[in-house]
């Protein structure tokens, strides 16, 4: 094992891209069911016009160069090639902030974030709020390429960043994330006290009590909700869950082998998470969506990344904890998909901040940057 960091910039061979597009325009369709919109799954007129402007509109090239514009490195942590940004504010006292996407996201979705947290002055915002940022690919994910080792699960994530930020030379920071990294982050704050003073989470769940689930009337009508918005979630959205923590290899081979598997699979996602009401692109760019199906379609991560659910529910992740007593901030997003009520919340984190935001859903840094900004800027301005 080295500690060695290396530089690294995203080069997708030519002939990567070639072989993608004669995939693209060979996909072998199923028979389409008549107005079956979106009951079953995605939608197959939309996906068709979709892979359209894949092949014939979507410049891979040119979000390459966007992904490359900011500072990308390799570090190998406990066996596993650990890809991530790392960018320093040019305010010296900056704030080290870790942020940790999950799936079906990557790193691309808090590059456009990267300015304004760490030169916020040359965005609009005050130098007192600068942060020197870390974004790494989770293991098995993206450019940390395809891990072909059992266990990587949320705490051994977790210890992983820890070592990260060790080795990056920060000895205090915070740490942001959703989906997963709501989980490796609250994992973080959990193995890493000493030095991971306090996390926003853009997500936030946590199990009630059998008193708690006892006293679910008394709540308020919205609170109430969110928990029967959890209820249909589990209910009838929750099927790639099973899936992927149980048999990820099998679903594997046709992540593996088919663009369009792969796109459908994450696209269907991003229509049912974000706010976007029915449409998107009313929510998420299709550019965006595009390079982030790139990120896994070029590095082969479909089944290593779904095999993190297998490793996670096995690995006692989800077992009752104690209060996390690390300051936790929050922003709730109006759309998440797995939200939780308040007092729940507070009962199982020290939160000291909370935001009920106005519009949003999952993937917040690519929905509403701006109101995440504000709000990571505000929560973490009292732990400087």
């Amino acid at each position: 094992m080295t500690n060695a960091i290396e530089s690294f910039e995203i080069r997708v061979d030519q002939a990567v891209l070639d072989d993608l597009h004669t995939r693209l325009r060979n996909t072998r369709w199923p028979a389409a069911l008549d107005d079956a919109k979106w009951a079953y799954g995605i939608e197959q007129a939309y996906l068709r016009d979709l892979v359209r402007y894949w092949l014939d509109e979507y410049d891979w090239r040119a979000h390459e160069a966007r992904l490359n514009v900011w500072p990308q490195f390799h570090t190998e942590i406990d066996g596993q090639r650990i890809h991530f940004y790392h960018v320093k504010s040019p305010v010296a006292d900056a704030m080290p902030l870790i942020l940790t996407h999950g799936w079906p996201g990557s790193v691309a979705e808090f590059v456009d974030l990267i300015g304004p947290l760490t030169d916020p002055a040359s965005h609009g915002g005050d130098a007192k709020d600068a942060f020197h940022v870390v974004i790494p690919s989770l293991p098995g994910y993206g450019f940390s390429q395809p891990n072909d080792a059992k266990g990587w699960e949320p705490k051994r994530t977790a210890r992983a960043w820890a070592e990260l930020m060790a080795r990056l030379g920060y000895d205090r920071y915070g740490a942001q994330g959703g989906d997963w990294g709501w989980f490796v982050s609250t994992w973080l704050a959990r193995q890493d006290p000493e030095h991971c003073t306090a996390i926003h989470l853009n997500l936030l769940f946590a199990i009630p009590s059998p008193e708690a689930m006892a006293a679910l009337d008394q709540l308020p009508k919205s609170e109430r909700e969110k928990w029967n918005r959890f209820q249909r979630f589990n209910a009838g959205e929750s099927g790639y869950v099973a899936i992927h923590s149980t048999k990820p290899e099998t679903l594997g081979l046709g992540l593996a082998d088919s663009p369009v598997a792969q796109l459908g699979w994450i696209a269907e996602k991003f229509r049912t998470w974000t706010d976007c009401d029915g449409v998107i692109e009313n929510a998420v760019a299709r550019d965006d969506l595009l390079t982030n199906v790139m990120i896994y379609w070029i590095t082969n991560t479909g089944a290593s990344s779904a095999r993190f659910y297998y490793e996670a529910m096995r690995s006692g992740a989800f077992n009752p904890q104690p209060r996390l007593e690390t300051p936790v901030g929050h922003a709730c997003f109006p759309k998440e998909v797995l939200p939780a009520p308040r007092s729940w919340c507070e009962a199982a984190f020290n939160i000291v901040h909370w935001t009920d935001m106005p519009r949003g859903g999952h993937f917040a840094a690519l929905e509403q940057p701006q109101l995440l900004l504000d709000d990571v800027r505000a929560f973490f301005r009292r732990f400087r």
